[in-house]
Parts: structure tokens; sequence; C-alpha cells
């Protein structure tokens, strides 16, 4: 008779809890829209892991389900590297060829990172752990994923969660640290449009170009660079425009549904609910904010050495984050806001592709360097 009422019987005030995290989360994909393709598979892989027995994860030896998505999309990086290769497969270089100058907003919007890192470990995480919990700051699910996956496995839940959750609360974080880094005379500065148009033969070497560079410069981050610049090859060669296609369409959401799920199946209530938790969703928050400061100031630092009328507009800075192309409308809705009218789509687009490239190439930098410094 017991065995009939198990379910019931083997409930714990944890699995309560994690019911209703998993719930928060449907509710914000449902109800406000926050990255849906997302969040909503997490809340319900978080509420199906956490029910009695876990029989989706493993239960008299056998794996479930979710182990077995698990084991064969996130324990070998599969998931994170067929979704670099849709991303890729979405993103036009052109803008930013016009725009050159906007790849060194990639690289400053990359400051939450290694402050966040430094931050955890003065919290008390090991390196590992907080490089990973640093990398929460690129707005770069997979990387995240990618890089927490090598260094901190036990930490993968909350890390997920944070880097996907506050990808999808870009418009809410982003503007009010904006402001309060600019004035509005500064928000107004127009920037002249450009052509973004490109010859094909510099869409096509330049994903080639991008890969032999990283591999040399950053090896370990060629499995992620890779992938993107070769779902950008399918793109851009003109002679695959169905897998292009696909790979935009299909492939972006069946991953990212089997991913989401995925995720969610991690945050087991004993791994999740602990107080690391609630430092890595803080910390993961003060990462997107350090990033997001870090390029609006590179951006006025730059404006100080430049002539009046080719000054930039300090708020195309917060787009070298790798929310793309979330970020870059963000940045418009803003610009227009302030001043009907005004045009920087192109030039916050151009920032939003070099902080995709620069949040990757600062993952593999961390994956090669933090072994170095721990060995």
């Amino acid at each position: 008779m017991q065995d009939v009422f198990i379910g019931f019987t083997s409930i714990t005030w944890k699995m309560l809890l994690m019911y209703g995290i998993g719930g928060i989360l449907i509710w914000l994909a449902v109800k406000k829209e926050y990255e849906p393709m997302l969040l909503l598979p997490i809340g319900f892989g978080a509420i199906l892991v956490n029910l009695p027995l876990s029989v989706v994860w493993e239960h008299e030896g056998a794996s479930g389900f979710l182990k077995i998505l698990y084991d064969g999309g996130i324990a070998n990086e599969l998931f994170p590297i067929l979704i670099f290769i849709a991303v890729g497969a979405m993103i036009d270089f052109a803008p930013l060829f016009k725009n050159p100058m906007m790849i060194f907003f990639g690289a400053a919007a990359q400051l939450g990172i290694f402050a966040t890192m430094l931050l955890a470990t003065f919290l008390g995480f090991d390196l590992k752990t907080a490089a990973s919990i640093g990398i929460i700051g690129a707005a770069d699910g997979p990387t995240a994923i990618y890089v927490a996956n090598k260094f901190a496995r036990d930490y993968l839940g909350p890390i997920s969660v944070a880097a996907y959750s506050y990808m999808s609360l870009v418009p809410l974080i982003q503007p009010p640290v904006i402001r309060a880094l600019t004035t509005r005379k500064e928000r107004t500065i127009h920037m002249a449009l450009h052509e973004s148009s490109a010859p094909k033969w510099l869409k096509i070497l330049f994903p080639i170009v991008v890969t032999m560079i990283a591999g040399f410069v950053s090896p370990m981050s060629v499995p992620l660079v890779g992938s993107l610049m070769f779902g950008n090859l399918i793109r851009e060669s003109g002679v695959l425009e169905r897998l292009s296609q696909t790979a935009q369409n299909e492939l972006a959401y069946l991953v990212t549904l089997l991913l989401g799920i995925t995720i969610g199946s991690s945050m087991t209530a004993d791994k999740f609910l602990n107080y690391q938790t609630l430092l890595i969703l803080g910390m993961g928050l003060l990462a997107f904010v350090f990033d997001t400061a870090g390029g609006v100031l590179f951006a006025k630092l730059v404006n100080l050495f430049l002539p009046k009328e080719k000054k930039i507009n300090p708020m195309i800075g917060a787009c070298g984050i790798s929310a793309f192309p979330m970020s870059a409308r963000v940045i418009q809705k803003m610009a227009n806001e302030d001043e009907k009218g005004n045009i920087i789509l192109m030039q916050a687009i151009s920032a939003n592709v070099s902080g995709q490239l620069g949040s990757i190439i600062a993952g593999g930098m961390v994956l090669a360097l933090v072994p170095l410094l721990v060995g």
C-alpha cells in the first residue's frame, strides 16, 4: 500500500518550491513573452525532474529520457554547437564590414565577464566556477553552457537559467543602466547611415579567415567560433539556400526546445536550492550591468578623441553584448524615444554582431587560461 502512495509521501518542501520556480519561468514565457522558446521548456523541465522518484532522469538504474538528452546534448556539448550553427546562419556581417570600428565595442562589453570572475573569487568560489559564472555576463547562453559544462557542471542549472533569463530581460536591464551613464544630449547623437551591402567574396572569405585566426589566437574557442562561422558560410555561399533556411528555422527551433528542457532537468531541488544559487543569480545580473556599462563608457571614452561630427552615440556601446539582435532593437527603441527619427539601428547591429564574436573569443580565452592559472 505504501508504494501506491509513494508519489505523495515522497514530496518535500524543496520540490514544491521548484514547482513554483518552474511555474514562474513558464508564466514569464507565456504572459510576458520573455524568450518563450527557452523559458517555457526550462520551466517545464524543472517541474518534470523534481516530480517524485524523478523517473524522467533516472530510476532503478535506468536512464530516463531527460538524462539521455543531457548525456547526448549537454554533456558532450552537442546542443551549444548546433545552436551556434543556427545563429551563424542568421547573422549578416555586412553592417560590421561598413562599420569596422564597432568590433571594439564587442571587446569592451566583455568587461562584465572578468569583473564578475573577480567578484565570484572574492566570494569564495574556485577560479573555474568563478569563470563559469562570469561568462553569464556575455549574454550568450550557449557559451555559458559550454564553459560551465567544462568547469562547473554542478552549477550548470543556475548558470544556464541566469544566462537565459537575463538575456530575455535585456529590455528591462539595459535601459536604466544606459540612462544612468548618459545624458539626453548624448543619446540623441546622430550617426551617418551606411549601405549594408558587401561584396560576395568578402562575405564568403570572412567566416573562413575568422575561424583560422581564432584557431591560432584562441584554439579553445574553435568549436564555438567554427560552428558559428560554418553556419554563416552556409548562409553566404548562396548555393545552400534551403539548408540555410533549415538552420535558421527548423534546426534553431528544435535544438532550442531540446536545450531548454534539458537545462531544466539540471535544476534538481538539492542542487538548485542553496545560497550559491542565489549568489550566482545575483552575480549574473551584475555581470550584465557591468557589460552594458563597459560598452557605454568605452564609447564615451572614444568620443573624447573624435570631432563633433563623428561622435558615436554611446548607447551603441551597450550593444556589444551577445544578445543578438535583441540588444540592438532595445537601443534603437531608446534612440527613437529620445528623438523621433534618430536611426542608429545599423550601427547597433554592427556592435551586436561583434559582441557575438567577442563573447565566443572571451569564452575560448577563459577555457585556455584558467586551467593554466589553476594548474
